[in-house]
């Protein structure tokens, strides 16, 4: 007698956990969930606009433009604006996971209270999983887009240029790098700063740069005097960058993934470990999401389509051999850059 092959149609398990998880249930879920700031969530804070192109304004010098003196009863003289926009599409970012066939059949049929509300918990794990993919996808396009001026993403197409001044980017070469006995890392800074019309109060760099600066016998010497055997610590820091009219350092050490085709991850950085940017107090852009196509199908399902966030997630299936089960989380975004001349961007290592 032949063996038998069990066949498991999955799809008398979908109806069940498309009613466990419905749109809407999703949609409460990832609305009331509070996921860990970033930080560029702080200095690029994030708005929802109705459209898939947008205008990216830049707000242009901050130095007035001097008026004439006029004599009475004489037409005034015509001023221009100096705020320049480009128009750009957000990128239409989205991950998904597919639930497995054991899961699909647990959650038709838990042993008890308990491990139903377990197996719940799991997929909405998986659902938050999906949610910071998506959201750790905007935070490293923008933090490359404030470190370089520039987004490149070569894979997909895209190439963003946010028109940083070219006086206002450099790249330290040979011996001027940070890493090395000659640099001149002071000097650097206040040259730096004094290109720029405003004055900037802040840096933002990796913990990598900082840690060359702080060990640096320049800065040592600067703070505590020669022969000094003291470690720089960051209020020590703090306190003679201030006094010294510098803008104060930070160091952004948050890490994202990458997956390849065969499944292999690599941690990367989301700023830039060798570069560091001046700015000054004021919000330098702003995360823009837009709708996803998703989120458009919402308007003749009994979802509400204001219940939707920032990023769009749901549980779905797919009818087609063979039949699966999917979480899936999607974002049209784009940051903008409104402070683009405002900024000194350096590679320094």
């Amino acid at each position: 007698m032949k063996d038998k092959k069990l066949k498991l149609n999955l799809q008398r398990f979908a109806t069940p956990i498309l009613d466990m998880f419905s749109q809407s249930t999703v949609l409460d879920y990832t609305r009331n969930r509070q996921y860990p700031d970033m930080l560029g969530d702080t200095l690029f804070p994030a708005v929802k606009v109705p459209t898939l192109e947008v205008d990216i304004l830049k707000a242009g010098s901050r130095v007035p433009t001097i008026a004439n003196i006029s004599a009475f009863d004489s037409e005034a003289e015509i001023g221009s604006r100096d705020a320049s926009k480009m128009t750009a599409e957000l990128a239409y970012v989205k991950r998904k996971m597919q639930l497995t066939e054991e899961m699909l059949i647990k959650l038709q049929a838990p042993r008890n209270t308990a491990e139903e509300n377990y197996l719940k918990q799991y997929v909405f794990d998986d659902i938050d999983a999906m949610v910071q993919a998506v959201k750790a996808r905007g935070e490293k396009m923008t933090m490359e887009m404030f470190a370089t001026g520039k987004i490149t993403d070569n894979a997909n197409g895209i190439s963003i240029d946010y028109g940083v001044p070219k006086a206002h980017q450099t790249s330290l070469t040979g011996t001027s790098t940070w890493d090395k006995d000659s640099a001149s890392i002071i000097e650097n800074l206040q040259d730096w700063s004094d290109k720029l019309d405003i004055t900037p109060t802040r840096a933002l760099t990796s913990k990598k740069v900082l840690r060359v600066l702080m060990r640096s016998t320049e800065i040592k010497e600067a703070i505590f005097g020669k022969d000094t055997g003291r470690v720089v610590g960051q209020s020590d820091l703090d306190q003679w960058m201030t006094a010294q009219g510098l803008p104060v350092i930070r160091a952004y050490d948050g890490k994202y993934r990458t997956e390849d085709a065969k499944g292999n991850l690599t941690t990367q950085s989301y700023f830039p470990e060798d570069r560091i940017v001046l700015f000054n107090d004021e919000v330098p852009g702003q995360k823009i999401y837009g709708p996803t196509p998703e989120e458009n199908r919402l308007v003749s399902s009994n979802a509400q389509v204001s219940n939707v966030g920032n990023v769009m997630a749901k549980v779905y299936e797919t009818s087609e051999d063979p039949i699966g089960t999917w979480i899936l989380a999607a974002a049209t975004m784009l940051p903008s850059f409104a402070s683009a001349d405002d900024v000194f961007q350096a590679k320094v290592l």
